[in-house]
């Protein structure tokens, strides 16, 4: 819960005003609000006690304003509200909206430690933690170690602390903490997936971005954003903030961003960084649309992708020890970070290099079986179609086939489904559905909205076209259907440990249910993990 500083209130009292975002302060109890002192902010009242500012967050699923009274009665000195909260005996700071002053208190609470990081920002669709990975790998080859908050790790001075939330850019207070405790550990930047939702909640308001990064843009998370344009209107707003993030000229670098040439939004994405005066920088493999990182020409083979980039400053080979043409994108947005930071290219080379598969990304998972098993978390159509792609050559040159195992979230973008499905079932020869997070809604109802889409390319239920609502069953039924020469992709959980069901979650690990099922045909080799 950060790192314990002590601050007067009457200090944050003055930064709400100076930003617009305070409406009136309203005093109560024996304290008045310049002599309460501040140790700590939190949005959860369970974490409410002495010296925690308690903000009352309005939600999709509770009022935060409902938890304030216990929040005062844990020992909370204080609450920031939208609105006046009767019979709590402590200060009250009203505001019009409760997220950016959460954002603020919790950046001032933490000692505002993104203002002393150099701060890389990655937004995107897909390939947010694969670009995080190769750039931590990057930075740590030049002598520049790196943070990480992401969504299958959390990084602190080279200390992993893992993610057991699931949540990729986590509330305000939390990520300030994290990059307090990385100035404190002595890293020099910090890398931040920031997902659209990260951004539209304000969680990263009071983080002060130096470089910006897109992946690309796809359909996901239309259950909350409504509109795709809301979706990508929160993607652009990181690269809007670069104008307004609070910046520290002892930094030595101006704000920039890298971005996605073959993305078909890239135009508005550039647009947006250099109305918000930032250097921008464009990656990408067409040469047609002139990016000023391009990769020329792509080999893959057992032990990786090797890649011809150019650059404004250098032209040479990257080898790449991860599997998937996809992951060639992520390599340039990595190179292109790099670049705006004038990193040695003698260094940044090796540095991807060494970056061994990321979990849960195109995991291999060998047991001297006679087919391939692939754990990735492929979980949009686009994402599904690209892994089917790049792994559907594989498995042509042995002879086989694709058979793809995935489901799709509960709770979430439904519009997405029959996209998966047709994605799936126009590259695999088999098609297993099954449950991902179904969360609050009908397991059966989720599995016929994605088989529409794969009925559509042609698979007919209980022939090509499998609906099995159970994970492990439908595992154990993919590898019993693989023949020699086969390649059986398991999408959609990667590395996560959890299945999220309408009573709660379960414990999950797809790799050691791929590793179970394999044993049950016979299968017993030690697993394998890294480029397929």
């Amino acid at each position: 819960m950060g790192d314990g500083l002590r601050h007067p209130l009457g200090e944050l009292v003055g930064l709400l005003e100076a930003r617009g975002l305070l409406r009136s302060v309203l005093s109560a109890g024996p304290m008045p609000p310049a002599g309460v002192v501040i140790t700590h902010v939190s949005q959860d009242s369970r974490r409410a006690g002495p010296g925690v500012l308690f903000v009352a967050v309005p939600g999709q699923h509770a009022d935060g304003h409902a938890f304030a009274a216990a929040a005062v009665t844990a020992g909370s000195p204080a609450v920031i509200a939208e609105r006046a909260i009767p019979g709590i005996a402590v200060p009250q700071l009203l505001v019009p909206a409760a997220r950016p002053a959460l954002a603020l208190a919790a950046s001032w609470a933490a000692g505002m430690p993104s203002q002393r990081l150099g701060v890389v920002g990655i937004t995107g669709t897909d390939g947010k933690t694969t670009t995080a990975h190769l750039l931590r790998g990057v930075m740590a080859a030049c002598g520049q170690p790196a943070g990480l908050v992401g969504t299958i790790d959390v990084i602190v001075g080279g200390r992993s602390l893992g993610n057991p939330a699931r949540s990729t850019t986590p509330e305000a207070p939390e990520l300030q903490d994290h990059l307090a405790a990385m100035v404190e550990a002595g890293d020099l930047f910090a890398i931040v997936e920031s997902t659209s939702h990260g951004l539209a909640q304000d969680r990263v308001a009071e983080v002060a971005y130096d470089v910006g990064v897109l992946t690309n843009i796809s359909q996901e998370h239309l259950e909350f954003h409504r509109t795709h344009e809301a979706y990508r209107a929160a993607k652009r707003s990181l690269f809007e903030r670069l104008a307004v993030a609070p910046g520290n000229p002892e930094k030595g670098w101006g704000k920039s961003a890298v971005i996605n040439r073959d993305d078909q939004w890239a135009d508005e994405f550039v647009a947006a960084a250099r109305g918000a005066g930032a250097t921008v920088l464009t990656y990408g493999s067409d040469p047609t649309s002139g990016p000023d990182i391009l990769a020329t020409s792509v080999r893959e083979d057992a032990t990786g992708i090797s890649i011809r980039v150019e650059t404004p400053r250098w032209r040479e080979r990257v080898h790449l020890q991860l599997a998937g043409r996809f992951n060639v994108h992520n390599a340039l947005a990595a190179i292109g970070v790099a670049e705006v930071l004038e990193l040695d290219p003698g260094r940044v080379i090796p540095g991807l290099a060494s970056v061994e598969a990321v979990p849960g990304r195109m995991q291999r998972m060998e047991a001297g079986q006679p087919f391939r098993v692939i754990v990735d978390y492929a979980h949009t159509a686009d994402s599904l179609a690209k892994v089917l792609d790049g792994l559907g050559s594989l498995a042509a040159a042995g002879g086989g086939g694709l058979i793809v195992v995935f489901g799709s979230a509960g709770d979430r973008d439904v519009l997405k489904r029959p996209m998966m499905g047709r994605a799936a079932g126009e590259r695999a020869r088999l098609v297993v559905l099954t449950d991902e997070d179904p969360r609050s809604e009908d397991r059966q109802s989720i599995l016929e909205q994605i088989a529409v889409g794969a009925e559509s390319a042609g698979k007919r239920r209980d022939h090509d076209l499998l609906l099995i609502a159970d994970r492990r069953e439908a595992i154990e039924r993919a590898l019993d259907q693989a023949r020699q020469g086969d390649v059986v992709v398991l999408a959609g959980k990667g590395h996560e440990s959890t299945i999220e069901m309408a009573d709660g979650p379960i414990p999950w690990d797809e790799a050691e249910a791929a590793r179970e099922a394999l044993a049950g045909l016979g299968f017993r080799a030690e697993s394998q993990t890294g480029p397929c």
